[in-house]
């Protein structure tokens, strides 16, 4: 509350939050009467300490509307909102609780897909996507060190340019896929070393970050989905070591245990498959631990 609020403007206040608060009362749902509830207080908490204006509020109705008319099956405005606020990542905290050496969790990002093509092991998840080429290795465990045999692994990432497929308008299909471990829980697939790139920024959460004077800059990075039968699904990235932009990564989804190095190997060097490759590739190492559902 302003503190120069005379006592009868503060009654007069904390008397609609109570009456607001109250109007949730008869939710026969308890967890949705505790969220609206709590978000009422939040948010009447949130514009007596600012003195929000009558335009400010308009103007915080209009970039929602706006955001909004961004959002579609392929650009998920709202998720690029709450990664770039980082409520995405307190989220992911919340959710994501420590459990032994279980890897750490991270954002989803606006671009993943349902029904990604099915690569075999050793396959190649880029489709013709630009970029150098890179070998991901590893394994997916429980945290007994059980190794996780036919474990969902499900890939996505940027093109050299720094764009998904999804932006593209043609339909394509590229540098994205899911295969399976096999009998001792292991993976491996080419796919193309991560490069830093902007989010989308030509909309309304763009037009925010500009106004804030923030980058909309992400660390390199490449994406995981990992699931297992009795195991909690893991969201998570891996960045690139020496990355300049892993202490200001624009949605706030760098963690030092999901830092790798991507090796650069030289032309000529052989493959781990035997490959032919031209010029220069990489290779990299990521080992999965997934927690156990609660029981």
């Amino acid at each position: 509350m302003n503190p120069t609020s005379s006592p009868e403007q503060a009654a007069r206040e904390e008397e609609l939050v109570a009456r607001v608060v109250a109007s949730f009362d008869g939710c026969e749902d308890d967890r949705l009467r505790t969220l609206v509830q709590a978000l009422t207080r939040h948010l009447h908490a949130f514009v007596r300490e600012v003195r929000l204006t009558e335009d400010e509020w308009g103007a915080a109705i209009d970039f929602l509307t706006a955001v909004g008319h961004v959002t579609d099956d392929k650009r998920q405005e709202f998720i690029l909102l709450s990664d770039v606020l980082g409520a995405s990542m307190q989220t992911i905290a919340i959710n994501n609780e420590a459990e032994g050496d279980a890897t750490e969790a991270t954002v989803w990002g606006p671009f993943f897909v349902e029904g990604s093509p099915e690569i075999e092991l050793g396959g190649d998840m880029s489709f013709g996507a630009t970029g150098q080429p890179c070998w991901v290795e590893g394994t997916v465990t429980s945290t007994d060190g059980t190794p996780l045999a036919g474990a969902l692994v499900e890939v996505w990432e940027a093109d050299e340019d720094g764009f998904y497929d999804v932006q593209y308008s043609d339909g394509r299909t590229a540098a994205r896929a899911h295969l399976h471990t096999d009998a001792d829980g292991a993976f491996r697939f080419w796919g193309i070393t991560p490069t830093p790139y902007p989010i989308p920024h030509d909309g309304p959460v763009g037009r925010l970050l500009a106004a804030t004077g923030r980058s909309p800059m992400r660390a390199s990075h490449l994406h995981f989905l990992v699931r297992a039968p009795e195991h909690r699904q893991l969201v998570t990235h891996i960045f690139v070591a020496g990355d300049e932009l892993l202490a200001s990564d624009s949605v706030f989804g760098v963690k030092d245990s999901l830092v790798k190095e991507f090796a650069e190997q030289p032309a000529g060097t052989p493959t781990p498959d035997g490959r032919a490759v031209e010029g220069a590739w990489a290779r990299t190492r990521f080992d999965v631990v997934l927690a156990r559902e609660p029981r």
